[in-house]
């Protein structure tokens, strides 16, 4: 097992992912932060998927590689620089993953076609990159939104949460919602939802 393309991929994805200097603490252990992103996602769509194919896992765990390379605030302030980060940094990890795949023994198809999930290429049409969006979304409400929330103005917030949720799947809007959350966070979300 250890030998296959899907093996040697998620390997190596890891091995990049273990390179972040920056770390987390988990259960008492410091952790890579990405590797545990990456780890969260995969979980997340253990729970959207019964049984997601391989192309899926790889880039469901690809989706955030090497993101730590390029700081956000090496782009400008605003929505516009937000996006153009965000494309650059989801072209970044297509091409690696991709690239990585090839090594493995993966076809081009195989490989183009996780890129394509990465990026998010047809979302809401193809249930890969869906799937990308949709554990993306879920770690985010996981992990990050309460500290997300202290720091943005509540209008603003509110339209975040909004366009967040658009980009979601029912399945992934059922487990959204199950995710402990404090009684503001709720609210904003209810709000939001509301709106």
């Amino acid at each position: 097992m250890s030998d296959t393309p899907y093996a040697k991929t998620l390997a190596a994805l890891d091995a990049l992912h273990a390179q972040d200097p920056r770390s987390v603490e988990v259960e008492g252990a410091s952790i890579p932060r990405e590797l545990w992103h990456a780890g969260r996602m995969s979980a997340w769509l253990e729970r959207l998927h019964e049984h997601p194919d391989e192309l899926v896992r790889l880039a469901v765990r690809g989706q955030h590689l090497q993101r730590w390379q390029v700081p956000r605030s090496d782009y400008p302030e605003g929505r516009v620089g937000y996006l153009t980060w965000r494309r650059d940094q989801g072209q970044r990890a297509g091409e690696t993953t991709a690239g990585l795949m090839r090594e493995a023994g993966y076809a081009d198809e195989a490989a183009e076609a996780v890129e394509r999930m990465i990026r998010k290429q047809g979302l809401g049409r193809e249930p890969g990159s869906q799937a990308v969006e949709d554990c993306a979304c879920l770690v985010f409400l996981e992990n990050y939104f309460a500290d997300f929330a202290r720091q943005i103005d509540h209008d603003h917030l509110i339209r975040i949460v909004q366009m967040t949720w658009k980009k979601m799947s029912p399945q992934a809007h059922e487990l959204a919602l199950g995710l402990p959350m404090s009684p503001a966070a709720r609210s904003l979300v209810e709000e939001a939802l509301a709106g």
